[in-house]
């Protein structure tokens, strides 16, 4: 497969806080998504769930659909229940031929909640990592059975946020358990990307890339703010805007031999950061990174 590029819509239009971008057509952010040179597109709150009238509308714009989130809740059910959960989503993905099945627990997730601080996410008792992980395990067994790739999202508020938490989730889970491999979540969450690369090459199957402003993460924690008062706050950015170093990150990616998606994914204000012109300076940057690495 080698390397793809793709970006998420959530520049243009979140899905957690829809009054960003909420007013903007879904053709006109495909256009742009098109335009910048994306190969494909992460799915977003815009897009028809019905694969007879996405797979033209994404046609027309020679773009791919790459995947897109599911929102897990195997704290509170079993492997069972979620695979049964999960089936609508799933039948979408494979009717347009995405590759990568994204999922994250969200039962007890806050990144939503702009009443809990960045420094609210939920933490899980060791006792319950095994539970999590076995069920976990079956879920993405039976995704991989099905001809996709699992990859868990780390993410900031949710139950695996922190270092601990990824390694928690590491050990506790099986090898089709493969993870979305997310830079910006990572540095916030002090989770060493170049370290999980290194370390556990065979568990990365997706990759998100976005910057971070560390002066406005570190005063929005300081201050109490929620997660999405962090992103109004611009604590997000695109790959070369930011304080993270894409040279080493591809350099990476490089030695692990990555084939697949790397995805620019970087929520911001629509109304303060042009997702068009944003789009740009990432991709741009990365691909230089990616050529100088030698990924490309």
């Amino acid at each position: 497969m080698s390397i793809r590029w793709g970006v998420s819509p959530i520049a243009w239009a979140n899905d957690d806080m829809p009054e960003l971008g909420g007013d903007t057509p879904l053709e006109s952010i495909l256009a742009d998504i098109r335009d910048v040179g994306f190969e494909g597109v992460e799915l977003g709150g815009k897009f028809p769930r019905d694969p007879a009238t996405l797979k033209p509308l994404l046609a027309q714009y020679g773009i791919d659909l790459i995947g897109g989130w599911y929102s897990g809740s195997l704290l509170v059910q079993d492997a069972e229940a979620e695979i049964e959960a999960l089936q609508e989503h799933l039948a979408l993905l494979k009717a347009m031929g995405s590759t990568v099945f994204v999922f994250a627990e969200t039962s007890n997730a806050v990144h939503g909640d702009r009443g809990t601080p960045l420094t609210g996410a939920p933490r899980m008792s060791a006792g319950d990592w095994a539970t999590f992980g076995a069920r976990m395990t079956v879920v993405a067994d039976y995704i991989q059975g099905e001809g996709l790739k699992f990859a868990y999202h780390h993410h900031l508020g949710t139950v695996v946020e922190t270092a601990d938490d990824v390694d928690a989730f590491l050990a506790n889970t099986g090898a089709s358990v493969g993870l979305t491999l997310d830079t910006g979540h990572a540095a916030l969450g002090g989770v060493n990307s170049l370290a999980i690369i290194r370390d556990h090459p065979e568990r990365v199957a997706h990759v998100h890339c976005k910057d971070v402003r560390w002066d406005v993460f570190k005063a929005e924690r300081a201050g109490g703010s929620s997660f999405l008062d962090g992103v109004l706050a611009g604590m997000f950015t695109v790959p070369g805007d930011g304080g993270i170093d894409y040279a080493e990150v591809m350099a990476a990616l490089k030695r692990m031999d990555y084939s697949g998606w790397i995805v620019i994914e970087a929520e911001q204000d629509p109304a303060k950061a042009d997702p068009r012109a944003y789009a740009e300076l990432g991709l741009g940057t990365l691909k230089a990174r990616a050529a100088e690495a030698g990924l490309v």
